[in-house]
Formats: C-alpha cells, sequence, structure tokens
C-alpha cells in the first residue's frame, strides 16, 4: 500500500517485514470494564471542536481510555480489530527508554553520564564518540542528521531504506560523523539516537532487544497478545520505531507508568527513571513556544514527551499519532493508534498539540466520573 492507503501495512507489517517476536506469557492482565461515554467537544486555540470527529481528521484505528484498571471507553476504525498488532513507530522509543532504565538498576551499565562509547565501541570516531548516554536520551546528541519523512533524500529515509534493504544499522550508525551543536546544549529530536539506545542494550545485556523486552516487561505486565519488533539484515531490531503491539497491550505501559513503575507489587522500572524521563529541568528541555533552545514546543524527557502546557502528564508519541497518554493528576491513560494519510500536510502541522490538549480535556473530563 502506497502513502494515501498504509492502513492494512500498519497492522500488518509482521507479515511482510522480517521480525522478532515478543512472546506473551501464560497469564494476561485484564481490563476491567466501566464504558462510559467521551466528552462531547474539546476547545483548542479558541476553537471548539467535537470530539467524535477525533477518529476521521487524524486517521484513528484505536482509542482506549482506562481509569482505576477499568476500560472507560474503547472502540477501532478503519477495519481495526482489538487482537490487530498496530506499528507504534516512535512510541517504541518509551518501551527503549523504559529497558535503559531496567538495565541501569540491574547494573548492566554504571551511569547516564558515561559516554556510550564506553559500551559500544563501534561508535568510536563516530559522531556520537564521547556523547554521554544521557544526552543521547534527551535527544541532544548533537549528532547531524535530518528527520524529515517527505523528504526522500533525508536521513531518516536512508535509515529506512538501509532496514528495507537488508543492510545493518549499526553500520549505519557508526558511519554518521557530523555534529550540529555541543551536546547537551539543544533539543533535536533525531531517530537515530534511539538506535544508539538499541546498541547499548544489546551488548550491556548480552540478548536481544526482543529478549530482554519479552523477560522484564512484556510478560511481567501480562500482555495479552504477542508482539512483533522489526529488524534489519543483520537480526538487530529497528528501535527507533519497529515495535507493533494491540491497543490494549500499549494501554498496559500506559498504565504501569501511571503506577510509578510498580505493576501490582513488583517494580518493573525503577521509580526513579520514571521521574527522571519526565525531568525538563534543563533549559534544552523544557516545553515552551519560544525555547531557543529546541526544535519542538514540546518538552522532553528520557524518550517521553510533555505537553506544551504540562499538569503533570506526559506521553509517548509516534508518526501519523500513536500515542500513550498518561495523566497521574486524573488516573486517566489514553492510548490511540492511527493510520493519518494527512500526516505530513502542512494544514495539520498543529494537530500533535491539538491531540495533546484534547488528550488532556477528555483525562479532566472523564478522570471526575
Amino acid at each position: 500500500p502506497g502513502p494515501e492507503n498504509h492502513t492494512p501495512t500498519s497492522r500488518a507489517g509482521h507479515k511482510y517485514f522480517p521480525n522478532h517476536t515478543v512472546e506473551a506469557g501464560d497469564a494476561s492482565f485484564e481490563f476491567k470494564r466501566a464504558e462510559t461515554d467521551l466528552p462531547k467537544t474539546s476547545i483548542f486555540n479558541g476553537e471548539t471542536k467535537k470530539v467524535a470527529d477525533l477518529p476521521e481528521i487524524t486517521g484513528t484505528t484505536g482509542f482506549m481510555v482506562i481509569k482505576d484498571d477499568a476500560i472507560l471507553f474503547e472502540n477501532y476504525y478503519q477495519g481495526e480489530k482489538a487482537d490487530d498488532r498496530h506499528i507504534l513507530f516512535s512510541v517504541t522509543k518509551s518501551f527503549i527508554s523504559a529497558l535503559v532504565g531496567i538495565a541501569l538498576e540491574e547494573g548492566k551499565f554504571d551511569s547516564v553520564e558515561d559516554p556510550i562509547t564506553k559500551y559500544v565501541p563501534q561508535l568510536e570516531g563516530s559522531a556520537f564518540d564521547g556523547v554521554s548516554i544521557k544526552n543521547i536520551l534527551h535527544m541532544s546528541s548533537g549528532v547531524k542528521f535530518t528527520e524529515d519523512y517527505a523528504d526522500l533524500g533525508s536521513d531518516v529515509n536512508r535509515m529506512s531504506a538501509v532496514i528495507g534493504l537488508g543492510g545493518s544499522l549499526n553500520d549505519f550508525t557508526a558511519d554518521l560523523s557530523e555534529t550540529v551543536f555541543e551536546p547537551g546544549t539543544y533539543n533535536d529530536y533525531v531517530s537515530v539516537n534511539t538506535h544508539v539506545l538499541g546498541m547499548l542494550l544489546t551488548n550491556v545485556t548480552g540478548e536481544s532487544v526482543t529478549s530482554y523486552l519479552t523477560r522484564k516487561i512484556w510478560q511481567p505486565i501480562g500482555m495479552e497478545h504477542d508482539g512483533y519488533f522489526s529488524v534489519d539484515g543483520e537480526n538487530m531490531e529497528v528501535t527507533m520505531g519497529g515495535l507493533q503491539a494491540s491497543l490494549r497491550d500499549i494501554a498496559k505501559m500506559g498504565r504501569l507508568y501511571l503506577n510509578g513503575g510498580n505493576w501490582n507489587g513488583n517494580q518493573i522500572v525503577p521509580e526513579a527513571w520514571i521521574a527522571a524521563s519526565i525531568d525538563t529541568g534543563a533549559p534544552h528541555l523544557a516545553p515552551g513556544r519560544d525555547n531557543p533552545n529546541s526544535e519542538t514546543p514540546f518538552g522532553y524527557g528520557y524518550q517521553w514527551w510533555i505537553p506544551v502546557e504540562p499538569r503533570g502528564d506526559f506521553y509517548a508519541a509516534g508518526i501519523y499519532h500513536q500515542f500513550i497518554y498518561i495523566d497521574p493528576s486524573s488516573g486517566i491513560v489514553i492510548a490511540k493508534t492511527s493510520a493519518n494519510k494527512g500526516f505530513n500536510d502542512p494544514a495539520n502541522k498543529h494537530q500533535k498539540e491539538e491531540q495533546s490538549v484534547m488528550f488532556q480535556q477528555i483525562a479532566a473530563a472523564m478522570g471526575t466520573k
């Protein structure tokens, strides 16, 4: 399917491209049911819009709201079903962040302040040489990399071509040699940073990212369905965006982070790591439309986004509008998958912010019920 009809591919990528299976365990966590209606309207930039129009406007394929372990709303669109495994694109990055935090807690590496080349010597002499793990997590590595999906010659599309042609993402990454700013000074969202985190994980854990994800998150939190992780020609996971999962299962990731990394008494992700993951205290990470040290009005942490006007909430986000939104103040988690063919339309450039504002308003309304 071409760019104007990529909905089937979004939920069936594992049938067409090489992947590893993230195996679900024997025991699946089941949400309760307490279904209710979504609020009728949302206001963005002074304009009132109907929430019911959101699915069509943003190409939604699945939408879920949970609170107190109960599903308040769940619906599927464009032929999607509850057991479909949808490509999460950059929501994958937030799963990778969780694994890095777990690996740190387990002593697999010493500190996020360490240079990445201490653990990934293949990157010596590259643009990542000497860059701290922390700056890579923060999307402030300084590497020169163009993240423009509309430009076929951009670095992110060249990186995607490596996957499609069965090449090595590790080699592609190690060949990047130019920097554009001092690490830790400017927030520049580029997906290759997350691939570097994948290289870190495989080196320090001694196992594949798929295996580590299966053992440390997927099975312990009772994912209902197998997930799928796209791999390159050397069986390295596409950690920048290759995870495919069902809507209910990604909502479980939201529940995990809502509860400070604790799952029914078992500390899966360190609570301190989650706090650090949404800390935007450094100038280049702070949300705001006039931040000269960031390319985006959104705040950024360890591979998690912060709304432009935050209230303690945060979210994972992927291209074409995949989201896991978490609002501790209301206890609401929202999971959304999409195949938004209008994503690159300049007229829709504010849709990401509009959706995050809508999530905030949905959470405020439904968190009080």
